[in-house]
């Protein structure tokens, strides 16, 4: 595990028990003690936890962590595959236009697609627009704008702009954190500007997510509830975020 990765789940967890100490979380994650001192930290300064003696404590839901695409891959994958399979549904109709986010999951939707598919498809993606171009019956459109190392994602004015004045069939988008009361939420406010451009393009907006990311909140808001046409996420999903956001009038398909 990536200390990064470990540093989010140690933050996920004191924010479900409250408090934990440090010699669980070296037990439970298989590192020392010193490690464990080191990440407490690292979240402290972040304001993510509060440091007391022998452990730490929460500091409130919001979490602020982005990790890379390499360590967000790795994680939970056999979820994120299913995911990707059920979404293929929604896919647009032959000759439709769709829309693909950056992200770990929405580059699984790609993945699975059938290679001869007739469809324009855009994204501000590196790697998805990389793999659709072998893809013999899709017209790929990559935004244009500052490349983010960290998500590989084009963003910036110049996305912006591209994107408003687009208007596609369907688009599939990711996101960091899920809940009813503060939306789709992610870290970085520039990527959250590109998120909540594309939902404005679309005529059907698809977010897929695995469960982990359903009950958090992170920094900056990028749409609400009321955005979600369809949510396609794993079974870990806790039943009463399930049936929040079904109250919500989002169709939720679990994989």
């Amino acid at each position: 595990m990536y200390a990064e990765e470990r540093q989010q789940a140690i933050a996920t967890l004191i924010g479900q028990r409250g408090r934990v100490s440090v010699a669980e979380l070296a037990d439970q994650y298989g590192v020392t003690t010193e490690t464990v001192r080191r990440d407490l930290a690292v979240l402290d300064r972040l304001g993510l936890i509060r440091r007391v003696h022998g452990g730490a404590v929460g500091s409130g839901a919001l979490t602020t962590i982005e990790l890379g695409t390499v360590e967000r891959d790795s994680t939970r994958a056999a979820e994120k595959d299913r995911i990707a399979e059920l979404a293929q549904r929604y896919l647009p109709e032959s000759g439709g236009s769709v829309l693909f986010d950056a992200g770990t999951t929405t580059a699984r939707v790609t993945a699975a697609m059938p290679t001869d598919l007739d469809l324009v498809a855009v994204t501000n993606s590196l790697p998805i627009a990389t793999r659709l171009t072998g893809y013999t019956g899709v017209r790929v459109h990559l935004l244009g704008g500052r490349v983010r190392g960290v998500t590989q994602a084009a963003v910036g004015a110049e996305t912006l702009r591209l994107l408003g004045e687009l208007r596609v069939d369907v688009a599939f988008l990711g996101t960091n954190a899920l809940t009813v009361r503060h939306g789709l939420s992610t870290p970085d406010p520039e990527e959250a500007a590109v998120k909540r451009a594309m939902i404005a393009a679309a005529d059907r907006v698809v977010v897929v997510a695995d469960a982990r990311k359903i009950g958090r909140e992170d920094f900056v808001r990028f749409g609400d509830p009321a955005d979600i046409d369809v949510l396609v996420t794993d079974t870990d999903i806790p039943a009463t975020a399930h049936a929040d956001l079904v109250a919500e009038g989002i169709e939720v398909v679990l994989a």
